[in-house]
This record gives C-alpha cells, sequence and structure tokens, in this order.
C-alpha cells in the first residue's frame, strides 16, 4: 500500500469513518447480493423518507464514492457532504457507510456493477 494511502485510512478512521478496501466490499456484494431479497414495496421503504439531495448522496456512497468525490460530483463542500451522510445514517437507522451499502442494494437503488 502506498503510504499516502496509509495516512489517508489513518486520518479516516480517526475521524470516526470505517475503512474497507473497495476490492472486499466489490467481494462481499459479489457474494452476498445474490442472495438479497428483491426491493421493498415502495410504501414501506424508508427511503421514502429521504431528500432528493440525500439520495443522490446515498447512491454515491453505495457505488463507493468518497466524501471528497461526492463533494466535487454534486459540487458541494466535503463537509456538506459529511452532513448529508450523517442524515443518512440517522435516517436509515445505520451504523456506517457499509451498512448504508447494504440497504442500498437491498432496496434496488444500486445493483453490482454500478459504477
Amino acid at each position: 500500500m502506498p503510504p499516502a494511502d496509509l495516512v489517508g485510512g489513518i486520518r479516516a478512521v480517526a475521524a470516526g469513518d470505517a475503512v474497507v478496501a473497495p476490492s472486499v466490499t466489490r467481494r462481499l456484494i459479489e457474494t452476498f447480493v445474490p442472495h438479497l431479497p428483491g426491493p421493498e414495496p415502495a410504501g414501506e421503504s424508508p427511503l421514502g423518507r429521504l431528500t432528493e439531495r440525500e439520495r443522490e448522496v446515498f447512491a454515491a456512497v453505495a457505488r463507493g464514492r468518497t466524501n471528497q468525490e461526492i463533494a466535487e460530483e454534486l459540487v458541494v463542500s466535503e463537509a456538506t457532504v459529511k452532513t448529508y451522510v450523517g442524515r443518512l445514517l440517522a435516517k436509515l437507522g445505520a451504523r456506517d457507510r457499509v451498512q448504508l451499502v447494504v440497504i442500498a442494494y437491498e432496496a434496488g437503488v444500486v445493483r453490482p456493477g454500478d459504477r
């Protein structure tokens, strides 16, 4: 691992984020997604409580984007993205970003191969 990546991982953990290698996340998704139930009916989904911008951030998190990448894509500050991620965690009852990804796959927001 390049030193810059190691330092970035340490900073992310120190900031309270979880660090999971994209290759590990990809293997987990490929292994478990085929066994997930189909999407929930629209009326029962907690996703109905999300704003349009929260849905955009949610989909970007589910595609493995970092806060910085999401900020650049949506033309907002990284602090704003962190605020949205915090709201998503609270609204969806998730512990961390990994759980947000699982929720996104269960709800059909993203599918394997979405980038």
